[in-house]
């Protein structure tokens, strides 16, 4: 089994920088795609970032020129580095990764991490 295990979100203040990294976890798979999603309560779940198996990135208007994903394949990780943070980037954040187990895909998500931002 194939987890996703976010971390480094918390409590900024405006104009502030976060790094957030999501590892997975298991053996007999290869990651194609993973991207940042992230979530208001009430809204729903709205893509931020992107990034391929090649290092090609996309991002939402919102987040250009402010947010870089990355990811470093030999860790099974990506990460998402959040610089001039403003109050409506608090949302809970998402990662997921496409996986390939063979002939076998499979999206998996992330549980979470809270990201908040105050004045």
């Amino acid at each position: 089994q194939v987890q996703l295990v976010e971390s480094g979100g918390g409590l900024v203040q405006a104009g502030g920088s976060l790094r957030l990294s999501c590892a997975a976890s298991g053996s007999g798979f290869s990651i194609d795609a993973m991207a940042w999603y992230r979530q208001v309560p009430g809204d729903q779940r709205e893509l931020v970032a992107t990034i391929t198996s090649g290092g090609s990135t996309n991002y939402a208007d919102s987040v250009k020129g402010r947010f870089t994903i990355s990811r470093d394949n030999a860790k099974n990780t990506v990460y998402l580095q959040m610089n001039g943070l403003k109050l409506e980037d608090t949302a809970v954040y998402y990662c997921n990764a496409l996986l390939s187990f063979g002939s076998r895909w499979k999206l998996n998500w992330g549980q979470g991490t809270q990201v908040t931002v105050s004045s």
